[in-house]
């Protein structure tokens, strides 16, 4: 009797201090089941509470000061030329109009899983396209459902600008270059009207579904825990492990991130990263460097850049690529779950 009656005394306790938890705003954690009575979570469940707090077992509560309320998705397409400064074939070996159409297709179930996640976010999706046939171009548009998109065709002739390419030796090269480059040019103009976070991406890279949701995440986290905007990548680019670089390491959402200095083009910050450093991206866009993204390179040398460990999205270039296939992911599984 001396038993039960202790149990029911604790038990009694124990609701309590869980009522007093919930009006203070704090959390629990029952060790005996790994259970959050407070929130009512289970550990393998998303415990953190979009635009109030990260929860994370091990490191405890980040309450967050830097709410994300929206995303614009800014996706540069080209289903016209298989690799721009190269004649090689990718992986898989498929026409390019296929990974522009997987990379669509994975945006919008990764778009789906971050609405979920972050019901109150707005969401925009801009598709800015060179060279794709009509019928493409609405095959893209078609991948999103229900999520509406606006496209803009890209016209180099009526650009203010002609870009500045080094390869002037080739004329297919030099043709393919120029018009990515309008392209870009064209993302960072879009970027400047964007209200908060800008993803930029472009169409050869297939995302995990989780991808989005763990970006805005882990932006929250980070930009409330450093109280500054950042840079944040998809993809855990191998010909970064080929330096022997010192990398500080960041618990997020469920992945591990580490602070880069180098990325290629797809990657997500804020408006005010673009307006900041609006005069840099657009020198980029307009002339050709070597790397091309040395004026990228450059901004994280002032700024927090991170990336994903294990990836969350795989770049589908040549299987010998140092800019592509990233390590430990089992490519081929993410290749067939997002067929066109």
């Amino acid at each position: 009797m001396r038993e039960i009656k202790s149990i029911k005394k604790n038990n009694f306790l124990k609701k309590v201090l869980i009522k007093i938890c919930r009006l203070l705003g704090y959390e629990l954690v029952d060790q005996s089941t790994l259970e959050f009575p407070v929130s009512n979570f289970k550990s393998s469940t998303q415990i953190s509470v979009p635009g109030k707090k990260s929860i994370s077992l091990g490191t405890g509560e980040t309450n967050i000061t830097r709410k994300v309320k929206g995303l614009d998705i800014i996706f540069k397409t080209c289903t016209n030329v298989q690799l721009v400064t190269q004649s090689k074939k990718r992986i898989f070996e498929k026409e390019k109009s296929e990974y522009t159409f997987r990379t669509a297709i994975s945006l919008y179930k990764s778009l789906k899983n971050l609405k979920k996640n972050f019901p109150e976010i707005f969401i925009n999706i801009t598709i800015i396209d060179v060279d794709s046939s009509k019928a493409d171009r609405q095959k893209i548009i078609s991948c999103f459902g229900e999520f509406e998109s606006n496209l803009i065709v890209v016209d180099r002739e009526r650009l203010r600008f002609k870009p500045k390419t080094i390869n002037r030796n080739n004329e297919i090269v030099e043709e393919n270059m120029s018009n990515t480059m309008a392209s870009i040019y064209q993302s960072f103009i879009e970027a400047k009207n964007c209200k908060d976070l800008i993803y930029f991406v472009e169409d050869d890279y297939i995302h995990n579904v989780d991808a989005l949701s763990e970006m805005v995440f882990s932006y929250e986290k980070f930009s409330s825990i450093f109280q500054k905007e950042l840079f944040i990548l998809s993809t855990d680019y191998p010909y970064l492990y080929k330096k022997l670089e010192d990398s500080n390491i960041l618990i997020g959402e469920n992945y591990h991130w580490r602070s880069v200095k180098e990325s290629l083009l797809t990657f997500l910050t804020s408006t005010k990263m673009i307006v900041k450093y609006f005069d840099k991206l657009e020198e980029m866009a307009t002339v050709e460097s070597n790397p091309f993204e040395k004026n990228l390179h450059q901004i994280y040398e002032k700024e927090l850049c991170i990336s994903p460990v294990p990836s969350l999205s795989i770049h589908l270039t040549n299987i010998n690529s140092a800019f592509g296939l990233s390590p430990n992911i089992d490519i081929k599984k993410m290749w067939d779950e997002n067929e066109n």
